[in-house]
């Protein structure tokens, strides 16, 4: 396991008696101030920016970046391929496919009445090969379709179709432009 800051790092972080240490498989890389709970299943080459919490019941593929101040609120899976920026929140009940790109400050939630009702928490899903744009906000069980692009600023109150662009507050859907067609090349 590779630290910068070794001493500044919890990998295992124990949220009950029964939690069992993370999955962690090669070639990690966590920054200082990074704490991963236990019972976090982590594929090969995960990099961590400073200061990121990786809660309890989390599974996350290959190849995955998360950027500093990141967080990614446990009972939550992340596919393999993805970057999230710095400062990017990802609720608990969240799904993020690969290929995914998230750009800094981006809120994902997943709660429709916070503190007012007791309801079901359900997080966004993410496609495989979307890019969302640095502070856009996704509202809770909303899908975001496959290679769509939500812009800068958004805030998505509903499903995206694939290959689709989502601009402004509430997010428009239009037609993507042909120079943001296609995957992801993460």
């Amino acid at each position: 396991m590779q630290n910068n800051e070794l001493s500044d790092v919890t990998v295992g972080h124990s949220y009950s008696p029964e939690s069992t240490s993370p999955d962690i498989g090669t070639d990690p890389t966590f920054r200082g101030g990074t704490v991963v709970y236990n019972d976090v299943q982590i594929g090969d080459h995960i990099s961590t920016g400073h200061n990121v919490l990786i809660r309890e019941k989390t599974e996350i593929g290959d190849d995955v970046v998360v950027g500093t101040n990141s967080v990614i609120d446990g009972h939550s899976t992340i596919g393999s391929n993805v970057s999230m920026q710095t400062s990017v929140y990802v609720p608990k009940q969240s799904t993020i496919l690969d290929r995914v790109f998230i750009g800094p400050g981006a809120v994902l939630t997943n709660d429709t009445s916070p503190v007012r009702e007791d309801v079901d928490l359900e997080g966004p899903t993410i496609m495989p090969d979307v890019s969302i744009g640095a502070n856009a906000t996704i509202l809770p069980g909303v899908t975001i379709g496959e290679r769509s692009f939500v812009a800068a600023g958004a805030t998505v109150t509903s499903d995206v179709p694939p290959d689709t662009l989502a601009i402004g507050t509430p997010a428009e859907h239009r037609e993507l432009p042909a120079r943001l067609a296609g995957g992801n090349d993460l």
